[in-house]
């Protein structure tokens, strides 16, 4: 027995020598999203951050050491994505958290990386209230906000003549900070217009033809369609049906990006002003190599998501090189103002409110055999976008 238990003892302490060792060689970068909830948007995130990861790691790592992407599921639900940084931090030792896409779990991690002092970097949650109102030291935003994609919307329909505004969202966080910007942005452009009608779907329990109905009902001049997944697949399809599309101004916050318009296939919709994400035509070098890189990785095109993680881990790898070190306040000062080159051009996470000037996309979605694709596009420097700095703090009190 005492035999057993010195060549059992000697093995444990052999596993936790390897451990110890291997740990030392790498830099853990927690990762925490809806991957059961929501696949086909967070799969292509992953993807994007695991081919980034490995170009890093294959050009000698950060500060000398190999970077490793350590995953959790948050099932969809903030109080499961908060057990999760607990375990990623505590046990597996990472260096820093990020990740997520829905913003009511985007909010719930903001909150905890302000209690804990953990560094959070939330690449896809949009609500403005994550960087502003509710955002703190510890909080970084890499995708553009909901206020500055709906900026670069209204930006568009500022010049038509419409002035009756219908809106459709799903009623949380994000839907709810989408229309609020929209609003307030395209009010400060064209005074005259009007708002006839507000319409707050569940999420993902829309009652498309009545939705449809109440907003025919309003006799608008224009429609802001925040709704997005099986929802925007719904809303189109009762919207087409009824004539709402008609001679009218359909705007897509998100619509024009392959995660919701490709499912969609022969039924998207035609004409809209969208924001998106027109992969399969932009030729800059730099985002065409990364188009090839991912082919060739995954066999399959890249989405939104895609490009997001793959900036994401960018942005990680500069903070830390930049940092010269994984202690949290060292890496936070290197966020604050810091320049990442990415394929969707430089990205700068703004010291005053820690989101950055990543762009975003926007032109018109269009059948092309058989499938929606978005034309005449062009692309916008989220920089261009945000309020002033005198507005920011007003907006985000007390950080």
């Amino acid at each position: 027995m005492r035999k057993s238990f010195n060549v059992m003892a000697g093995l444990a302490g052999a596993a936790m020598l390897i451990s110890t060792a291997h740990a030392a060689d790498t830099i853990k970068i927690g990762d925490i999203n809806s991957y059961t909830r929501l696949p086909g948007h967070t799969v292509p995130y992953k993807n994007g951050a695991l081919l980034a990861i490995e170009k890093i790691n294959a050009g000698g790592g950060v500060l000398g050491k190999k970077l490793e992407f350590v995953s959790r599921d948050d099932n969809g639900k903030p109080g499961d994505a908060i057990k999760k940084a607990e375990e990623l931090f505590n046990r597996e030792g990472v260096a820093l958290i990020s990740g997520s896409l829905f913003s009511h779990i985007g909010l719930a991690l903001t909150a905890y990386a302000g209690q804990k002092k953990k560094l959070y970097l939330a690449a896809e949650p949009l609500s403005d209230a994550l960087v502003w109102a509710k955002g703190n030291r510890y909080t970084f935003r890499l995708r553009p906000s909901t206020y500055m994609q709906a900026a670069m919307l209204a930006e568009q329909v500022a010049k038509l003549p419409g002035k009756r505004w219908a809106t459709i969202a799903p009623n949380y966080a994000y839907g709810k900070d989408a229309v609020k910007a929209f609003k307030e942005v395209l009010k400060a452009k064209r005074p005259d217009v009007k708002f006839v009608t507000e319409q707050w779907p569940a999420l993902f329990k829309i009652d498309a033809g009545a939705e449809v109905q109440a907003l025919l009902k309003s006799k608008p001049d224009g429609v802001y369609n925040v709704t997005f997944g099986p929802d925007l697949a719904k809303f189109v399809r009762e919207g087409k049906l009824r004539g709402l599309f008609k001679g009218r101004t359909i705007l897509g916050l998100l619509t024009g990006e392959p995660e919701y318009l490709d499912p969609m296939k022969g039924e998207a919709p035609e004409g809209w002003i969208v924001t998106g994400y027109p992969w399969y035509a932009i030729t800059d070098p730099t985002h065409k190599a990364f188009v090839a890189s991912y082919q060739k990785r995954w066999k399959d095109y890249p989405r939104i998501g895609s490009i997001v993680g793959y900036n994401a881990m960018l942005s990680v790898a500069a903070a830390i090189k930049k940092a010269g070190s994984t202690d949290t306040e060292k890496m936070v000062a290197a966020m604050e103002g810091l320049d990442v080159d990415t394929p969707s051009g430089k990205v700068h996470f703004r010291k005053i409110d820690h989101q950055s000037t990543m762009g975003a996309w926007v032109g018109r979605t269009k059948l092309k055999d058989g499938k929606g694709m978005m034309v005449d596009w062009s692309f916008k420097d989220g920089a261009n976008y945000l309020p002033s700095d005198a507005e920011v703090m007003k907006r985000r009190p007390g950080k």
